[in-house]
């Protein structure tokens, strides 16, 4: 018997699945909020929980990672009374089992229930994976839910891309899945695709005999077989130049390659790992990526999530960087007021785990012999966000104070003026749109790298 959690604001709904999962010869027990069925999974042990997307207190698609890390590690079947691809797509990757509609629910449950209770039973007989984290830092539900897809990974010989903003920590998740693997004695090889150089690129992947061009003395591998049963790690895979792809895709497929210059082909048993902060797909449709070597990178996906996603982990992550620098720079402990951590979480981290470890090696640069670490050690754009919070958003038409000042004062210098007034336009730029990055490339006409090392540069001081 197995015992069922049904989350869903909908009484007579949840009765009806009630009473189908109990003539099943199931236990069934309800929810009617958001927020009490994610405390009764935290508690109880759950085999199943069924799901609903539109409860009065939240969303239930952005609170399946928290329901599959609680203790029984449940499966979630989502049921909406309104299905859409969007919403499929989003389950589907946040760790859903399954995603139903309502209006078919009496006729579509049992089968999808049936599956996932088989396949809980057979994974209940496999021994829980040890997994070697190395600097992965963090408990939070998102982030567990990335790290099982590592272990799958690490348990087999498949392709896996990896997804996620800058700084989110995308190599360090391949070099979990090698060193989990049984790869792990061999080489990990990175290849960063951005940082190549289109006229070099071919030559620094699959290496060239001598007499290939002016200055090739002598014959060189390439990473690709510098990676020969090991790993391979493809970083910016996006910048892969499109006419290198579909070389690199037969390469891929066949293990094998002709060098520059090369008259025989050479093998590699490279294991590939890609990873990319630019949407593929997207690229695909305007052309400046091949599909089939999408589809072949795709195999097993992990989507990292932004920092700001996962607040819980904030705390933890300071705190390892902090030792790590104090041993590091020879500096005595700190001790770490409530307010230090506040600034931090209130904080929406653009730049991610990399911004995080930049700041605190910042702080304790900044901090000197002080034995406490206080926000007013914090930069001062983290500082302002933490003051302001709290406070109404300006009213529109408002003019920044750093302008109307330039306006009605002594006329400044053009370099002062110019630099005044990217400053106003940085601050105001994060405080609109902050939390969604795309919304503020599209407004500044920046890319990210790009939109990131301008509000740095021009970060209020």
């Amino acid at each position: 018997m197995a015992i069922i959690l049904i989350i869903d604001d909908d009484q007579e709904l949840a009765t009806m699945l009630s009473m189908m999962v109990q003539r099943l010869g199931h236990e069934a027990v309800t929810a009617a909020t958001l927020e009490s069925g994610v405390m009764k999974a935290a508690e109880g042990s759950f085999d199943v929980v069924f799901l609903d997307v539109r409860m009065p207190d939240g969303n239930g698609l952005e609170r399946i990672p928290e329901i599959r890390s609680t203790a029984s590690a449940p499966e979630v079947i989502i049921i909406t009374g309104v299905g859409d691809r969007s919403g499929a797509e989003l389950a589907i990757m946040n760790g859903a089992w399954d995603y139903i509609e309502k209006a078919s629910l009496a006729r579509d449950f049992e089968l999808p229930l049936a599956r996932a209770l088989q396949y809980r039973q057979e994974k209940g007989h496999k021994t829980p994976v040890a997994l070697e984290r190395n600097e992965i830092i963090g408990k939070s539900p998102r982030l567990q839910g990335c790290l099982d897809l590592v272990a799958q990974a690490a348990a087999s010989l498949t392709n896996v891309l990896i997804t996620g903003e800058t700084g989110t920590g995308k190599e360090l998740f391949a070099k979990a899945i090698h060193q989990n693997s049984e790869r792990f004695t061999k080489s990990f090889v990175v290849v960063d695709c951005a940082a190549l150089p289109d006229s070099l690129v071919e030559g620094m992947l699959f290496g060239h005999v001598k007499g290939a061009f002016t200055g090739a003395e002598r014959d060189q591998d390439g990473l690709i077989r510098q990676a020969d049963r090991g790993t391979l790690f493809l970083d910016e895979v996006g910048e892969l130049p499109l006419n290198l792809q579909k070389a690199f895709l037969r390469a891929l497929q066949e293990r094998r390659f002709r060098p520059l210059g090369g008259k025989q082909e050479v093998s590699s048993d490279f294991r590939l790992i890609a990873a990319t902060n630019r949407d593929l797909s997207a690229m695909v449709k305007e052309g400046s990526f091949r599909q089939d070597l999408l589809y072949r990178l795709n195999s097993l996906h992990i989507s990292l999530p932004a920092l700001h996603q996962r607040l819980e982990d904030i705390r933890p992550l300071a705190l390892s960087f902090i030792t790590r620098f104090c041993e590091q720079y020879r500096i005595p402990a700190k001790g770490i007021t409530s307010d230090f951590f506040e600034a931090l979480e209130a904080h929406d981290w653009p730049g991610n785990v990399r911004e995080l470890k930049n700041t605190i090696e910042q702080v304790l640069a900044r901090s000197g012999d002080d034995p406490n670490l206080f926000a007013n050690h914090l930069p001062i754009n983290i500082r302002v966000r933490l003051t302001t919070s709290h406070l109404p958003p300006d009213t529109p038409g408002q003019e920044e104070p750093v302008l109307a000042s330039l306006i009605g004062g002594d006329l400044p210098s053009l370099k002062e003026f110019r630099n005044q007034a990217y400053q106003a336009y940085a601050q105001q730029l994060h405080g609109q749109y902050g939390h969604d990055i795309k919304e503020a490339c599209q407004v500044s006409g920046l890319s990210r790298s790009r939109l990131y090392a301008f509000l740095q540069d021009h970060k209020k001081s």
